[in-house]
Parts: C-alpha cells; structure tokens; sequence
C-alpha cells in the first residue's frame, strides 16, 4: 500500500520512517507533491482535503490528520468516496490552555506596546498600565478538554468564570449560562467551541454588541469563529479593549501563499481591465482577496497580539500527537482497525 506523509518536519520524517519502515512511506512538501496513485495520506492542520484534491487520487482509502482538528477535511466528500479520516484526540488540551493564559497575560499586561517601545526609547508607564486578572470574569464559549482545563487555571488566577456550551456537563462543576448572558457578563472572552456550519462567525456584530465595553477576547480555536471585519469594527469603536489570537479567519497571511493569491489578484484585473471588463472577477476569487486584506488588518492593529496557530506545539504535546498518529496508520495498514474520528 502506497503511504505518502506531507508537512512533516525533518525529525519527524525520521521518526515517521522508521515506525512505518515495513511500508516504506513517501515524505512530501505539500498537497501538490502528493502522487495521484497515494492510498493512505497523513496530513496537518493546513493541509485542506476537498473533493478536488479526492477526485485527483482515485486510490485513497484513508486521511490521518495529525491534529485533533478535522475542519479542513470534507468528510462528506471522503464518505461518498469510502475514504476513511482519522485524527488524534486529546493530546492538546493542557498546551492550548496554558497557551490561552500566556496570551491573555499578553494583553493584559501590554506586552505588544512594551516590547515595540524598544524601538521609541522614551515611554510613560502610564501608557503601559495593565490589568490583573484576579477578580475579572472570563467567559468560556465551548467547554471541552481545553475549556475545562482554562477555568482550572483561571480558578487559581483568583478568576471568576462563567460559561457557554450547547451540550454542557455539569459534573464539571462550571457555572454555565445562555450565551446571551456569557457575552454580558465576561470582562474576558476566551473561545473553544469547534468550528461547524453553526459556529461559524458565532462572534459577530451582533453578538459583540452585547459584550462589555472594552471586552478582551482571546482565541485559541478556530478563527472564522469570529467574523473578522466584525471584530476590527468593534477595536475601533471601543467595545473590544484588546485581543489574544493564535488562529485567523484566513491564515494564508502567514505564509508566502498569500503573496501568490495577491499576484494572481493583480494580473487578472490588468487582463480584466485590458478585456474591457470590470476588474470584478468571480465571486469566490473576491472573498479571498477581502480575507486576506481584513487578516492582514487585524494583526497590525496594536491592541492584538498575535501567535502563529502554536498553542499545540510544546515538546509534549506533539509528541503524543506524532505518536499517536503513528498508531493510527500501524493499526489501519496492518488491517487492525483504528478510531476514525470522520465517521462518528
């Protein structure tokens, strides 16, 4: 059976090559690497599986992500196929949380402005007054593994903590509420909740109208939880004090991607224009130009403070997450079975 692993790092390729050696796997640089003739593919976070991608390799009979995340795989696409998806559970949780907390601390401590003062010399330290988190209330939006874990460290800040999910589980011992009154009562927003086709944007201008001024949100999930244009608009008038992200609604704009979507932008409005056309373009091509732009705007505002989708990636936990995926393709290739997180 044909084995092919993209964006791996160099240790990991070792590690990957000799746990699956019996199946001689294939490392590659991205998707587009991938040989049309691959039956098993393990894949990241940034790697998207769509029908496209499907319909050029006929012969795939599973996708393991080595992430706990599944949202850039079309599991539908992969059911009509018969080709099964497997994930890792679990091994993130105390890392993103912890994660949470240092971005937290961030801003609340103006860490960004601190650290760019560098360049200025002079500054007040009236400029540079934070807050504390002891007595503030946080507010949870999805409480799972790293939810839980979040109001266990918030507990020891000395944090109030008030939460949100459609599903709660009240051994947990939380204080949970109707969103309505999360978004009320939290001087603090940190979100957890998976990203779905009813979470999407779940953040919007709606639902930020009905924070505090002068909410912090921090976000360590999924960013198309919150409608990005929707979150500058709020930094700008005020309702949001201050932001804490380690994902983006497009994280295109961290990588070199981005400039290749804008070069392409930009030539085809010169043929466009050239056509006697109106620079439109299609729909589809629109909306990424607007989510790369808005992305982009966001990080420079100052009251964000941003990490590069990192709050998996300590020694231990990636680890577990590499071990664990090892097992998976061990279990699928030798034909023992293995937990497909694609068909619950």
């Amino acid at each position: 059976m044909k084995v092919c692993a993209v964006s791996m790092e160099p240790e990991d390729q070792e590690f990957f090559a000799k746990r699956l050696a019996r199946w001689e796997p294939a490392f590659v640089r991205t998707l587009e690497d991938v040989p049309a003739d691959a039956e098993v593919l393990s894949i990241f976070i940034s790697d998207v599986i769509d029908e496209d991608f499907l319909e050029r390799h006929p012969h795939l009979r599973l996708v393991a992500t080595r992430s706990t995340s599944r949202d850039h795989i079309d599991l539908e696409a992969c059911r009509r196929r018969n080709v099964r998806v497997a994930c890792v559970r679990g091994a993130d949780g105390n890392s993103v949380a912890e994660h949470t907390f240092a971005l937290l601390l961030a801003v609340a401590r103006r860490m960004r402005a601190a650290t760019e003062l560098r360049a200025h010399g002079d500054f007040s330290h009236g400029e540079l007054c934070g807050f504390e988190l002891r007595g503030r209330t946080l507010g949870l939006i999805g409480v799972g593994r790293i939810g839980a874990r979040v109001a266990e460290i918030a507990i020891a800040f000395g944090m109030k903590v008030v939460a949100y999910d459609p599903k709660p589980d009240v051994t947990r011992g939380i204080d949970y509420r109707p969103l309505d009154e999360v978004l009320a009562a939290a001087e603090i927003l940190s979100l957890h909740a998976a990203l779905t086709p009813g979470t999407r944007h779940l953040l919007d201008a709606a639902a930020l109208a009905k924070c505090q001024e002068g909410v912090v949100i921090i976000n360590t999930a999924r960013g198309a939880l919150i409608d990005t244009p929707a979150l500058i608009a709020a930094l700008e008038s005020g309702r949001v004090g201050g932001v804490g992200l380690d994902v983006l609604e497009d994280e295109r704009v961290l990588r070199a991607e981005a400039k290749d979507v804008l070069a392409s932008e930009i030539s085809q409005r010169v043929h466009d224009a050239a056509d006697g056309g109106g620079g439109n373009g299609p729909k589809e091509r629109r909306q990424q130009i607007e989510q790369l732009y808005f992305s982009n705007a966001l990080l420079a505002r100052p009251e964000v403070v941003f990490t590069p989708h990192i709050a998996f990636n300590t020694m231990e936990t990636t680890a577990a997450m590499l071990e664990e995926a090892a097992h998976n393709l061990e279990d699928f290739l030798a034909g023992r079975g293995m937990p497909c997180c694609g068909d619950e």
